[in-house]
């Protein structure tokens, strides 16, 4: 009994002290409200300075200087196919590679402080797929990267690839997962032998946060509905806190449409019909955005073909999310498509989107062709760019069948601060 006490007060003390920095990291992006806001209680940060804008760092040759971490396995295979690709078509970007191997500093394993300065500087990155051992005592560089950054928002899109044959051809889905906390907040301990605890976080100030971008990035792509996934039923107050988060920031979205559905029936529906959920941004806690946004990209061919951003208020980082492939790496054989779009996602976030059109269009292009595709979609071609690539440079001819962009971003011409970084474009 004293020592399951004794956990209790571990997991009370650890639950503090994350409150207190989910506490810090909320304050500081209140700061930077209008005055007048900021006064009022119940006042709600501005939408700029919730939606990650690109500060940049151009060169003296007036190139962008952009953090790529090439990951493990196959990452490094997959990330020279999209420098090659970038060469070819003249992006302004100058790679600064850096490596994310976990060092000693204290007695715990951080990331290497040349990796943190570099992406503290560009304010965004690029990174291939990285593996974290299974076992006590490893820590997941992916969520470290995120806590480090402050990447509250996962940006997932899934869109229908004209020439690759899926059950359904209609899915053109959005998904926004919270990033920071929920049950992937790291809260967890041995109370006695044989039972293990974990907390589940969830605060108002970053479901306010995840819930803001959510509407912002739903109104600026034109997409009239948002849908809030839950668990309500059976988390009656962790999740509960999350619906009334979304409920507060709907008021200043009168434009679109709110609504809420339970995590089970979503997955359900989506998998026997996808086309109604065309028109929507779906938005959660942490968890069911890492499942359901799985579980969505299995319906357009898979992690392969799906792109994905995270979203901070002073970096971003965009990121292919299937794994490290330990078994296929250096052999040619992986698929760069879900590091290439996401990179396209990070160019129109960069307000470069002419380079990311000519990208995205010779890709599409080259898929529906068929005839340049990678082994996991049917086809002979290796990961090599640019003579046996899957991708065709901008300079490729135009079929007569030209596949509709995935999605086009805002408007550019004369946007508005927040039109400017809030999506432009997370629109893909």
């Amino acid at each position: 009994m004293i020592t399951f006490t004794r956990g209790l007060r571990a997991s009370s003390h650890a639950v503090a002290r994350y409150q207190a920095q989910a506490k810090a990291f909320g304050t500081s992006l209140s700061a930077q409200a209008p005055a007048s806001a900021s006064a009022s209680p119940a006042a709600k940060p501005s939408s700029s300075s919730d939606t990650g804008a690109f500060k940049g760092f151009k060169l003296p040759d007036q190139t962008y200087k952009v953090t790529l971490i090439p990951g493990d396995g196959i990452g490094p295979e997959i990330s020279e196919s999209v420098k090659a690709i970038y060469a070819a078509a003249k992006v302004p970007i100058t790679w600064e590679e850096r490596d994310v191997t976990p060092v000693l500093v204290d007695g715990r394993s951080t990331i290497p402080q040349d990796a943190i300065d570099s992406i503290h500087q560009t304010t965004v990155a690029l990174k291939g797929p990285l593996a974290t051992p299974i076992g006590r005592g490893h820590v997941s560089l992916n969520l470290t990267l995120r806590r480090t950054f402050k990447l509250f928002a996962n940006v997932r899109p899934c869109r229908s690839i004209v020439g690759f044959k899926t059950p359904y051809d209609d899915v053109n889905s959005v998904l926004i997962r919270e990033n920071t906390e929920g049950e992937y907040s790291g809260i967890e301990h041995e109370v006695v032998d044989g039972v293990v605890q974990s907390i589940k976080l969830i605060t108002m100030d970053a479901s306010e946060r995840v819930a803001r971008y959510a509407f912002e990035y739903a109104r600026l792509n034109k997409r009239p509905h948002v849908t809030a996934v839950h668990k309500a039923s059976i988390m009656k107050m962790s999740d509960g806190m999350f619906l009334q988060a979304c409920r507060r920031v709907k008021e200043d979205f009168p434009d679109i449409k709110y609504d809420e559905d339970i995590l089970d029936r979503v997955c359900l529906r989506v998998v026997q019909n996808p086309a109604p959920y065309s028109d929507r941004v779906m938005v959660m806690p942490n968890l069911y955005g890492d499942i359901l946004s799985d579980m969505c990209a299995g319906l357009i061919g898979g992690l392969g073909l799906t792109p994905s951003g995270n979203i901070g208020r002073d970096a971003s980082i965009f990121e292919a999310v299937h794994g490290s492939a330990p078994d296929i790496a250096g052999q040619g054989k992986a698929n760069p498509t879900a590091l290439l779009l996401s990179s396209l996602m990070m160019l129109r976030h960069m307000n470069l989107p002419q380079y990311a059109d000519r990208i995205e269009k010779a890709t599409l292009e080259t898929i529906a062709e068929g005839k340049h595709i990678t082994g996991d979609l049917g086809g002979k071609a290796s990961t090599q760019a640019p003579s046996s690539s899957p991708f065709p440079l901008p300079h490729h001819q135009s079929s007569n069948k030209t596949p509709p962009p995935i999605e086009s971003g805002p408007p550019t011409n004369k946007p508005t601060q927040a039109s400017a970084s809030a999506t432009q474009c997370f629109a893909f």
